[in-house]
């Protein structure tokens, strides 16, 4: 018995509802972009050093490496918020110290304060060397 038209255009149907049971050779590439919000996107680029200071000190004293770091966006690290002034930034981390610290009284702030320390050694490795 000849599969009928009607059960090709079923099963053509049920395999564009479900996206794993198309072929894998369709050539599509998928990109996926991280949306930082803006206390996470004013880290600073720093050398890596400086970075593992910062992480040094935001383990043992929650969000004193992130106020350290808040002066490295004064002396021209970089951030991934570029529209921004650089006034905005250092405030946006100053923010993101005292409520490190305010918070860590519940270990919140501690946990958010290592977290943080272990994003600015991650930036530091994966900056681009170089002026």
């Amino acid at each position: 018995m000849e599969p009928s038209h009607k059960d090709a255009e079923t099963a053509a149907a049920a395999a564009a509802a479900d996206p794993r049971a198309a072929s894998s050779s369709s050539g599509v590439v998928v990109q996926v972009r991280e949306k930082k919000g803006p206390l996470r996107a004013a880290i600073p680029y720093m050398p890596f050093p400086v970075a593992v200071i910062c992480l040094f000190l935001n383990t043992f004293v929650p969000g004193l490496g992130t106020f350290v770091s808040a002066f490295a966006v004064l002396c021209g690290a970089r951030t991934d918020l570029p529209d921004r002034h650089v006034c905005c930034v250092f405030w946006l981390n100053i923010a993101a110290a005292l409520i490190q610290t305010l918070t860590a009284i519940v270990m919140v702030g501690w946990i958010m304060s290592i977290f943080w320390g272990m994003d600015m050694v991650i930036l530091a490795r994966s900056s681009p060397r170089g002026p």
